[in-house]
């Protein structure tokens, strides 16, 4: 999956032109529920502004508050200014990126605004490959890390008819033996299904109905 099908396209980003006053922007922030935006020059990307830059950069002028959020706009405190994304990028690469930033913007090889994803967007996705929205069987386990493991377990969810939600595996380092976690539709099957993995040399961690 590409940032670009995780991303909010531009018509729906709530943003601001970079004369906007602070004012303005916070107005902007409080109305949306959000913590940050983009910020354009016309259409093209200037940086972004957060709600927490916004509080910083008011405590340093020392200036009152009115008049801070008033008299200040947009260009003077926006951040992120290099940090951006082309919408070409693997989206699991963005949850690092946006680890300390509430959001980053997508851009195109002219630098004019094409969209924005959000942390949230991110979680989100990671939340569906987990299954997290879909109530099942949650079941840890581990495997030796050989050639072919991830093909048995298929082929063993398949005999027994399981309907798998997701499957995500851990450890993808030079060890030996590597963790998975899976989740199942619930069926009156689970404790064969179950014995049918340890018999086939997978060692189960835990179960959980989630």
């Amino acid at each position: 999956m590409f940032v670009k099908s995780i991303m909010i396209p531009k018509y729906k980003c709530i943003t601001a032109q970079q004369d906007e006053t602070l004012q303005n922007v916070l107005t902007k922030l409080d109305e949306n529920e959000i913590d940050g935006l983009p910020v354009l020059d016309g259409d093209k990307y200037a940086g972004v502004v957060t709600r927490h830059g916004i509080y910083q950069g008011f405590f340093k002028a020392g200036d009152k508050k009115e008049e801070y959020l008033n008299n200040t706009a947009a260009k003077e405190i926006v951040t992120l200014e290099d940090h951006f994304l082309h919408g070409s990028e693997m989206f699991e690469t963005t949850l690092v990126k946006l680890k300390d930033i509430p959001l980053l913007a997508v851009v195109d090889e002219n630098g004019k605004f094409q969209g924005a994803v959000t942390r949230s967007d991110v979680l989100d996705q990671f939340q569906s490959a987990f299954g997290v929205h879909r109530e099942g069987v949650r079941i840890a386990f581990t495997s030796v890390e050989t050639e072919g493991r991830i093909a048995r377990l298929a082929d063993i969810a398949h005999q027994f008819h399981e309907h798998i939600i997701s499957l995500v595996t851990f450890d993808e380092t030079d060890k030996l033996v590597r963790r998975i976690v899976m989740k199942i539709e619930k069926k009156d099957n689970i404790d064969k299904f179950v014995k049918k993995l340890e018999d086939s040399g997978f060692r189960i961690l835990d179960i959980h109905e989630v």
